[in-house]
């Protein structure tokens, strides 16, 4: 399977963007999958359906609600433009910020099942010991439930590999700019140029399979 110069920079740009998106989205993922975790606290019913709905309603609805906020009027868009004059929509930083929101409720389900299999009694011996918090988070916690949040992660990135709808909203089609795997494809089967839509389908697949087999790897050896 060949793909021309073009092809290939769209390849690279989705990867690279949605490799950062995953990287933003990762201290506050596991922050809030820790506090989902561990802690009881008031309105936290809400806090986990409102994280859940990307999942549940249509991508298109939460691209436009991502439009009116990082919009140059939105109060965001226009926050970053006045006081740093930066531009989200219709910029590469679209397409990270709506793949980092489609992607976020995957990573912090995945990393909340990880912190609640970690025996607490493992951090109460570290605490006798002596250990602070911080210590304990990063040298039994974290280390415990590394393989759920390396699952999380990875599926995370696929899932943001695959945005499609929030993306073309937010961020549009624009070549060398914006455009992503999925934008390329719909641009490809909208002007009839099916050879190329199938060759770019056949790498989201493989990205897909790869993604999901090591996360499957991940979450089986989790569980044994």
């Amino acid at each position: 399977m060949l793909l021309t110069p073009d092809e290939w920079r769209v390849v690279a740009f989705t990867l690279a963007t949605c490799a950062l998106s995953t990287l933003v989205i990762l201290p506050f993922g596991l922050a809030l999958a820790w506090l989902l975790a561990r802690r009881r606290w008031r309105g936290k019913t809400f806090v986990e359906t409102f994280i859940t709905l990307p999942l549940v309603i249509p991508p298109v609805a939460t691209g436009l609600l991502l439009l009116k906020l990082f919009g140059r009027r939105g109060p965001l868009g226009s926050f970053l433009f006045e006081h740093f004059h930066i531009d989200v929509v219709f910029t590469w930083r679209a397409v990270v910020v709506a793949a980092a929101v489609m992607s976020f409720p995957l990573l912090v389900r995945a990393a909340r099942v990880g912190f609640e299999n970690v025996d607490i009694q493992l951090e109460e011996i570290a605490r006798t010991l002596g250990a602070g918090p911080l210590r304990i988070l990063f040298t039994v916690t974290l280390p415990l439930a590394s393989r759920a949040i390396g699952a999380g992660i990875v599926l995370s990135f696929a899932r943001a590999v695959g945005e499609f709808g929030a993306t073309i909203l937010v961020a549009g089609n624009i070549p060398g700019r914006t455009t992503t795997l999925s934008l390329k494809i719909y641009e490809a089967v909208q002007l009839a140029q099916d050879f190329v839509a199938y060759r770019l389908v056949i790498v989201c697949v493989l990205v897909a399979f790869a993604a999901v087999w090591l996360s499957e790897r991940l979450t089986r050896s989790l569980a044994s």
